[in-house]
């Protein structure tokens, strides 16, 4: 298990190391923030395509084919990305990167559920969380060092050894789990996920940076959500499926996914506000933004296994009520930061939530795949991870969104008293505050859904 926790943990390390070294990617090779965002956009929608199609390569191939070579290919893209001349090279880099990346997660997902009984698996996952959670809240921290000290090109010289490493050790060690199937690939279906799940992720990331009535965000937006809806039709009226839409016939399989669409919709969206809120109004350099992530980080390591044990004790229902509310105080009090605000309030605000979602994140994951047959596991690790990503990048497209708004508005009301630039700082801390209003209000939303978990018999 410890070369796929590992693995995932270098994925999703990947995710977030870019935020933080953007701009001097920017002055190297001379491009406009529009540009620089396809290194997100470009990751984000190579690696939603790649999500849905993990239910069959899982059930398709051995464990040690279908790992060992989506981590050759994390690893080749890693190495054009950081030997990139130029940057349609990086983009190229990051963007194999994502393809195999994106199917890392959902085979460990799998992989767990078949080496551990139902009674344990909260234990196993606990480290799995530790590897999502932990990775992308350590990533702008490390970056920050790295890119200050460095440069841009040390975040990819940094995880290439590492994940040659691990490929080392996963040809010797890893063993094949669970049975394979001679199955028939739907490229119609897979088509139609491609377009529509890249057209919907394309759209959201888009609203951060242009209009919302414009086509590359509404456009792309309604066209992906057409196609989805096709395919989902596709999906329910075809033997030879991509998807198992049978996952959704279990009421806490149901429940999880819906809670951890406002959960994503809360933490992806307040992860980018705190970088905001620190570096554009209180003027911290990248590297103190990142530190503020620190502790958060931290907790979550030490908290993801003990959470999984929890749920192995007591089962998802309370144990993800009372993360919801860590997480509800941590965001309110980020609600409340000011110009005033110390940088240990700012620091201690963040790991409370942080806390929150390591007592909540992992256990209604293990809940959701808990309630399901083995035979559709696979089906349900693809489905509830491609409905994390897309709600985690609608959240961050609706806050931001939002945050746009309000700042321009607070900005044009203060220019009647202040200079620009004051009315700019104030204009800009009031907007954020607000907009961690509304993912409190996310939240809280979430926490009360966690009460409808029905309690298994496996608890």
């Amino acid at each position: 298990m410890l070369i796929l926790v590992m693995g995932t943990f270098l994925a999703f390390l990947n995710q977030t190391l870019m935020n933080v070294a953007l701009p001097s990617i920017m002055r190297s090779f001379n491009i406009t923030a529009a540009q620089g965002q396809w290194l997100s956009n470009g990751y984000m929608l190579v690696n939603g395509i790649m999500v849905p199609l993990t239910a069959y390569l899982i059930q398709r191939f051995t464990t040690r084919q279908l790992y060992l070579a989506a981590m050759c290919v994390f690893a080749f893209g890693t190495i054009i990305a950081g030997m990139a001349p130029s940057y349609l090279i990086l983009i190229t880099g990051r963007m194999i990167q994502a393809g195999g990346a994106g199917v890392i997660a959902s085979l460990m997902n799998v992989s767990i559920m078949n080496m551990y009984a139902a009674n344990k698996r909260g234990t196993a996952m606990g480290w799995v969380g530790l590897a999502l959670n932990f990775a992308p809240a350590l990533g702008p921290t490390i970056s920050g060092y790295l890119v200050e000290q460095y440069n841009w090109r040390s975040l990819f010289y940094l995880i290439a050894p590492l994940i040659i490493l691990d490929i080392i050790f996963a040809a010797i060690m890893l063993r094949n789990l669970g049975t394979n199937k001679k199955l028939k690939l739907n490229w119609s279906g897979v088509a139609l996920s491609s377009i529509g799940l890249g057209s919907l992720l394309l759209g959201f990331s888009n609203a951060g940076t242009m209009p919302i009535l414009s086509k590359n965000v509404l456009g792309f937006s309604l066209l992906g959500l057409l196609i989805v809806i096709a395919f989902v039709y596709q999906q329910t009226h075809i033997s030879n499926k991509l998807l198992n839409f049978n996952v959704f016939k279990s009421h806490n399989f149901i429940i999880a996914v819906i809670v951890n669409v406002f959960l994503m919709m809360a933490l992806y969206g307040g992860m980018l506000l705190l970088p905001l809120y620190m570096q554009n109004v209180m003027h911290y350099s990248a590297i103190y933004s990142g530190l503020a992530m620190l502790p958060g980080a931290l907790i979550i390591a030490v908290m993801s296994p003990i959470s999984g044990r929890m749920y192995d004790q007591w089962g998802a229902k309370y144990l993800s009520f009372g993360g919801t509310i860590i997480l509800l105080i941590g965001t309110l009090m980020l609600s409340r930061v000011s110009l005033h605000s110390s940088f240990a309030w700012v620091t201690a605000a963040q790991a409370v939530r942080q806390l929150g979602l390591s007592v909540v994140t992992m256990p209604i994951q293990t809940e959701a795949f808990n309630s399901l047959p083995q035979a559709i596991i696979p089906d349900g690790s693809a489905m509830y991870t491609t409905i994390r990503q897309v709600s985690g990048s609608f959240g961050t497209a609706l806050l931001i969104g939002i945050m746009s708004v309000l700042q321009k508005n607070n900005i044009a009301q203060l220019m009647a008293q202040h200079s620009l630039k004051v009315a700019t700082q104030l204009g800009s801390l009031q907007a954020i505050k607000t907009t961690y209003l509304v993912a409190a209000v996310c939240v809280l939303i979430s926490c009360l859904l966690t009460l409808n978990f029905r309690k298994r018999d496996y608890i």
